[in-house]
């Protein structure tokens, strides 16, 4: 599909023929910091909570099945809200919107620990869920907006790093706060990530509320109504996977039909209509559908994979919660040190290349695992985690950036919604799918040690259809192709 010109409102991309990147403005970087500090309340928050479900159902006298829903409701929240973004943003503006977003999920978090039984956790985490559902996208709206398309590759590499280490370190810290402390703790965390993130927002953010007399755009109400309870459907019927006989059962199927008839219908809806609820025509063009569906493969992988990664070191060497925690931590570490670099390396060579060498790391550091037994060395194992770390963190950047190449300053509040449902969409369909999977393998295989290995190959061949699609992403100087 060929490509079409930039409008003249749209930023020059990074690399072209202008002379290179502009240098970005240093308040970029000021802004970037403060929504990153706010953001790391949620996307440890959305993590943290995995490794604390026996203690929850020990503390609050509840069955797993009632204290799953700790997860299930934040996350269905989180999907319900995130549609309303780009419409919120423009009646408010997004310093408020901002705020307005931290202070609900501080109000969140606070009653979340003062949770007396499993219904009131259960109500309150779905308060969190829907200031959580706003941040994420804002966040990296207020970021592309100010950097006004220059060297994404390196904003990008701000804008993902909460998303990137969330759920790598989320778990570990969890671990450390249920070994010194109670549950409560897991929530009472937040607190000072959110105060000084309101102040920061409050001090950092421009004002950009709309003039008094600007119109205000209404809300595509067909389209809320058909996306919000879609998403939340598909995500409902994934999350019932692994506790059920599978794909078949009623329990999981229904929603899951019921979501993608939802879904499509929106889709169906959106793509001829100017003021969709969601702008879709963007995947009309090469770089944000791949971006798009790169991030659905990247979050297949990184979700996926860290269902079996605690598992494994539980089940198959033996390791307690915590241990399996903190022998996560060289891929969290691989993925912090290869961040800055990617964003470099993208802003100089275009996505392709650096997303290519990306998902060829996170192959070779899976294969390992998939090879794996009860006696593989550890070290090589950690060796093989701070690798993966590394092709993690380096394929999210450019995945990430290639969604706002080339987009005009209005079209980047949909760039951000799709990048981050595409994302979290994988991350979900990674998890059933795996889950299923363990369970067929773990059951017949001969050794607990060779049904993971069976799960690790699927894991391994979701990141290896990647390699070939990151073939389609803008190259060196590229807009959209």
């Amino acid at each position: 599909m060929p490509a079409p010109s930039p409008s003249p409102s749209s930023p020059a991309p990074p690399g072209s023929a202008s002379g290179g990147p502009a240098p970005v403005d240093p308040a970029v970087w000021r802004l970037a910091f403060t929504v990153v500090i706010g953001a790391l309340a949620v996307v440890f928050d959305t993590t943290i909570v995995t490794v604390a479900l026996d203690d929850l159902t020990r503390s609050l006298h509840a069955s797993i099945a009632t204290i799953q829903w700790v997860s299930t409701g934040y996350l269905l929240a989180v999907f319900v809200t995130i549609p309303l973004t780009k419409w919120a943003q423009a009646r408010v503006g997004g310093k408020r919107l901002w705020i307005g977003a931290l202070a609900v999920f501080l109000l969140g978090s606070v009653l979340s620990a003062l949770a007396w039984n499993a219904p009131a956790l259960i109500a309150f985490r779905v308060v969190q869920g829907i200031g959580g559902g706003i941040m994420m996208p804002l966040m990296a709206t207020l970021i592309m907006q100010a950097a006004k398309g220059r060297e994404i590759g390196r904003v990008m590499a701000t804008v993902t790093l909460p998303t990137a280490l969330g759920p790598i370190l989320g778990p570990v810290l969890g671990g450390l706060i249920l070994s010194v402390a109670s549950w409560r703790w897991l929530f009472l965390v937040n607190i000072p990530f959110c105060l000084v993130g309101a102040v920061l927002a409050h001090r950092d953010l421009p004002d950009d509320r709309p003039a008094p007399d600007a119109p205000r755009p209404g809300l595509d109400v067909t389209g809320l109504l058909l996306l919000s309870p879609g998403v939340a459907a598909l995500l409902y019927g994934l999350s019932r996977v692994e506790g059920s006989a599978g794909f078949t059962s009623a329990g999981v199927l229904v929603p899951l039909l019921a979501g993608l008839v939802l879904v499509l219908a929106f889709v169906a809806r959106s793509l001829p209509r100017a003021h969709a609820l969601i702008n879709l025509r963007l995947l009309r063009h090469r770089a944000p559908a791949a971006s798009a569906a790169l991030l659905f493969l990247g979050g297949t992988s990184l979700y996926g994979a860290m269902l079996l990664l605690p598992l494994y070191w539980q089940q198959v060497r033996g390791e307690g919660a915590l241990g399996a925690g903190l022998l996560l931590i060289p891929q969290g570490l691989g993925a912090l040190a290869a961040r800055t670099r990617a964003g470099h390396l993208t802003d100089r060579l275009g996505p392709r290349p650096v997303a290519l060498a990306g998902f060829a790391l996170v192959t070779l550091g899976t294969l390992p695992f998939a090879l794996a037994d009860a006696h593989t060395n550890t070290v090589l194992l950690l060796a093989a985690l701070f690798l993966r770390g590394l092709g993690l963190g380096a394929a999210m950047v450019p995945l990430n950036g290639a969604a706002f190449i080339g987009l005009a300053h209005h079209e980047i509040p949909d760039a951000s919604i799709i990048s981050r449902v595409s994302q979290q969409i994988g991350g979900s369909v990674g998890t059933a799918v795996l889950a299923v999977v363990l369970q067929h393998t773990t059951a017949s295989a001969a050794t607990v040690a060779d049904g993971y290995g069976a799960a690790f190959w699927w894991a391994l061949a979701a990141t290896a259809v990647a390699l070939p699609l990151s073939l389609l992403l803008p190259g060196k100087g590229e807009v959209r192709g």
